[in-house]
């Protein structure tokens, strides 16, 4: 799978796309596929407020459980419950149907600190 190009990418797997000043955050097909069958996943509640790494989420598979970061400051506006009851949204379609929460940026916040996706294909190529 090609990583959408409007998006940017944490290093720990997580993607951000910004509409205005709410930035929707999933994680990548890469980070799925390396879980192998995600089996329960838990989300922060809206109104928390976060910064850059930031742990906003618990996602639990057959082999591991990984926590899922903030990749930009401000505060969860949003969470996608149906992902949550339903991880094959997660699995199946993780840039759209799949994205986890929503943050509405922290004033003077930035994606200029992710990586592209040139750059993310980059450091998964290692993998």
């Amino acid at each position: 799978m090609t990583n959408p190009t409007d998006c940017r990418y944490a290093a720990t797997h997580e993607w951000s796309k910004q509409t205005g000043d709410t930035v929707t955050v999933g994680v990548t097909q890469f980070a799925v596929e390396q879980l192998t069958e995600p089996t329960f996943l838990e989300l922060k509640k809206v109104g928390l407020t976060v910064k850059v790494g930031d742990e906003i989420g618990i996602i639990e598979s057959v082999k591991s459980t990984s926590s899922i970061y903030a990749p930009v400051a401000g505060e969860i506006v949003d969470v996608n419950l149906a992902a949550v009851d339903n991880l094959s949204l997660v699995n199946d379609d993780p840039f759209a149907a799949g994205w986890l929460v929503k943050i509405k940026l922290a004033a003077g916040a930035t994606l200029d600190h992710l990586l592209t996706a040139v750059q993310y294909d980059a450091q998964i190529a290692g993998h």
